[in-house]
């Protein structure tokens, strides 16, 4: 499923993504199984509505606590790298907390912190949040062996744009 989000991050942007009836075909004709592109819409389709968090403005000083699936789920290096990306200026509370949500709607027992960079880069992707080049050259940096979605540069363009 991840690999698809690479290939939306490459081949479309936010507003012009085609809907998911038209989407799934040319999936389909892009060679991903039936199962990845059903996940990938699914998880897609929870990205679609608007940022939803009773967090708006946290008073300064203010950190987040993670509830046991949460810690159990995102292990301390993404929940480091999540508090990382905040503190400086990556993303906000809101994101935070889509990040974070999107990162539990996976099936994984355990989100690697390579994929929780695709989701990050989802999220900025779909809220077309701005992000300094620095964090998204971090963002884009395999750390380790999790998997082979390469991310090459036309998704640095796209968000950069």
């Amino acid at each position: 499923m991840i690999d698809i989000l690479v290939y939306l991050f490459e081949n479309y942007l936010p507003d012009a993504c085609p809907e998911p009836a038209i989407l799934a075909r040319k999936l389909s004709a892009a060679g991903f199984e039936a199962d990845d592109i059903s996940a990938a819409l699914t998880w897609l389709d929870g990205l679609a509505g608007d940022i939803q968090t009773p967090c708006l403005n946290p008073a300064a000083g203010a950190f987040r606590i993670y509830d046991d699936e949460e810690q159990s789920r995102l292990p301390a290096e993404c929940r480091g790298f999540i508090a990382f990306l905040e503190q400086h200026g990556a993303i906000d509370a809101p994101l935070r907390e889509a990040v974070i949500e999107r990162a539990l709607a996976l099936p994984d027992d355990e989100v690697s912190v390579d994929r929780l960079k695709v989701i990050v880069l989802a999220v900025i992707w779909r809220f077309r949040h701005e992000v300094d080049a620095l964090i998204l050259e971090e963002l884009l940096a395999d750390d380790s062996d999790d998997e082979d979605f390469g991310v090459d540069d036309s998704v640095v363009r796209i968000l950069l744009n």
